[in-house]
């Protein structure tokens, strides 16, 4: 059989063995998964064991199948072996070259890829490894064009390199293929190990087999060390596997060649039928092998038979230390994401087209509602002015919802590349609020400019500058709520459930439905963190404000009340049209800064 992989002209990496001894993994009955910022023990809690004192090997040049029923702890030795979990619940040995696992080195060596797809789905197949390429690779576009360019051919997907992925909403490119491309993804950078979740869950017998083939290929021929699970093995995948971990319960039933599980069944008194493999039958009937293979069980002598002799090979601690730090500068990082952001967000119909779209249609809508309100003596009424205000206000704070699905999606993905050490959490955020800016102006503007004019606010062009500029940071301070909260939810239910209640809390103490002075001592803290209160201020001001401010009542012809004299009614003075500027501003800071750190944190207790 060829294989499709050519190991590379002058190859000397640096190859891999990872031994485990012993290894344990506990769970506390008492753990809250939903609990975003760990988890504590209690001491009537009996610990739950998904591992107890497993012993394997994985050696370059081979793939190892970790196998076993659903339950048996295989992802979660995988997880452990990728250095993902966190190790105060593990206990045991995990040598890698014969030396203790340094899990920051070793995820520079290292890449792993979960079940999960994390793509963008708007995104191209060239596309998404060209960004995986700039921001893993030293040495500019020029490099990552090149390596691209190999993974293209290496994982057969030349044919269709301008394809955008897809997702269940938009159709793209094949299971077989995107399950190729997440590999893909942790081989820009050329890792000589290689854990793979589940290669072929949800793909067709011949896609399964062409992705194992491929893992196959780097393996032999590149001197890779290659860890997989597997739940359901065909009779062509096993014949491409060197090496066999079957768990049941989270305890080593096998591990060795292949054929030497068979003998052991042999030995043990099952027979296999003819149309069931060997692996799929001891997957299916763990329950009883495991006291038949216990009293078979061979003698240390035995298995390492099974594995052969191995030379000596170097230690982790021998990686170069400069390929601990970030390939990129912190500029660079925002370069390359802000343009990955840009795409995304143009391609994005429910964010852009359908974003764009509402500004215009909403401006156009309220313009005419309360069309020249402002202008006409005889229609003009001060509460219905200010309910103006008061929707707009509404309408703008909540319509920038819809980009939490998308905030989550990113942060799926930020949370697997910054564990790898691909850029910085804060490039992350710089970047991510750069982009928002000229398109949340463009938002603005497309709002502003009808409504302003049609409802008749005041005429001049000062006025229209600054209530435009209020709508902006309106808008902004919106996105950096929801980029907040979206880097805190664990999901998009609790994401709109907690998004929604609060920002009802915030309108209600706003000051316009319940005045400053009325507002409960103990609630009055409301009233000032409300995203509503300053913005809302503004625009009165803004409208009102001046020498004496047009005039908003009148009998029989003299006015009884400018627009100076409401203010002053409502508390507010002329200097808060910039002061509460200010202050909004201050949100948007504040946002951004307890995004970051929820997000760095989430990274952080990601890697260790």
């Amino acid at each position: 059989m060829e294989l499709p992989v050519k190991a590379p002209a002058g190859s000397c990496k640096v190859q891999y063995r990872i031994r485990t001894k012993e290894l344990t993994y506990r769970l506390s009955r008492g753990c809250d998964e939903l609990n975003c910022f760990g988890s504590w023990d209690e001491p009537n809690h009996v610990p739950r064991y998904i591992l107890k004192n497993v012993n394997c090997e994985a050696r370059p040049g081979e793939i190892t199948a970790i196998a076993g029923p659903s339950g048996a702890g295989k992802t979660t030795l995988l997880e452990i072996l990728a250095g993902v979990v966190r190790p105060s619940r593990v206990s045991g040995q995990i040598l890698v070259n014969d030396q203790p696992m340094d899990a920051t080195c070793f995820r520079r060596v290292s890449g792993y890829v979960t079940q999960e797809d994390a793509l963008f789905p708007l995104l191209t197949i060239e596309e998404t490894l060209m960004y995986s390429a700039r921001l893993r690779l030293r040495g500019g576009r020029d490099r990552a064009a090149a390596r691209v360019k190999e993974l293209l051919k290496e994982l057969e997907l030349e044919h269709v390199a301008g394809a955008r992925i897809g997702d269940e909403s938009s159709r793209g490119i094949s299971g077989g293929e995107k399950r190729r491309l997440s590999i893909g993804v942790d081989l820009v950078h050329d890792p000589t190990v290689l854990l793979i979740d589940e290669p072929t869950s949800g793909l067709d017998s011949a896609s399964a087999h062409h992705v194992v083939l491929l893992l196959k290929s780097m393996a032999t021929n590149q001197g890779k060390t290659i860890v997989l699970t597997i739940h359901q093995p065909g009779f062509r995948i096993l014949d491409l596997f060197d090496q066999v971990v079957l768990l049941s319960n989270g305890t080593v039933l096998h591990h060795g060649p292949l054929h030497l599980l068979e003998h052991r069944l042999k030995i043990a008194g099952h027979c296999i039928p003819q149309h069931v493999n060997v692996l799929e039958f001891a997957i299916d009937d763990t329950e009883s092998l495991v006291t038949d293979m216990e009293e078979n069980k061979p003698v240390n002598g035995e298995i390492e038979q099974g594995f052969g002799h191995i030379n000596e090979l170097p230690n982790l601690s021998n990686v170069d230390e400069s390929r601990i730090c970030y390939p990129n500068s912190h500029f660079e990082e925002v370069l390359i994401l802000g343009q990955r952001f840009s795409r995304n967000i143009f391609r994005t119909k429910q964010l852009f087209t359908a974003r764009t779209t509402q500004a215009v249609l909403a401006g156009f809508v309220l313009g005419t509602i309360f069309k020249n309100e402002a202008n006409d003596p005889s229609k003009f009424k001060l509460h219905t002015q200010i309910g103006f205000f008061a929707f707009s206000l509404t309408f703008l704070l909540s319509s920038t919802t819809e980009g939490l699905p998308i905030f989550l999606q990113e942060r799926r993905i930020l949370m697997r590349e910054t564990s790898r050490g691909a850029y910085r959490v804060s490039s992350y955020v710089v970047a991510n609020t750069l982009i928002f800016l000229p398109f949340l102006l463009t938002v603005a503007l497309l709002y502003t400019t009808p409504v302003y004019w049609l409802v008749g606010l005041r005429r001049e062009i000062d006025g229209f500058l600054y209530f435009s500029l209020v709508v902006w940071i309106i808008v902004l301070m919106s996105n950096s709520f929801i980029a907040c909260f979206s880097a805190l939810v664990p999901n998009f239910i609790i994401g709109t459930s907690l998004i929604a209640g609060l920002m009802g809390s915030f309108f209600l103490f706003s000051g316009y439905f319940i005045s400053k002075e009325d507002i409960p001592r103990y609630w009055i803290f409301m009233h000032y963190l409300s995203l509503f209160k300053y913005p809302f201020e503004c625009f009165m001001i803004n409208e009102y404000g001046g020498k004496k401010g047009k005039c908003l009542e009148s009998v029989e012809g003299e006015c009884i009340l400018y627009g100076d004299g409401f203010l002053l009614q409502q508390g507010l003075k002329e200097s808060q049209k910039w002061s509460n500027l200010g202050v909004m501003l201050g949100f948007i800071f504040g946002y951004r800064f307890l995004c970051f750190l929820i997000l760095w944190y989430r990274s952080y207790r990601h890697r260790s």
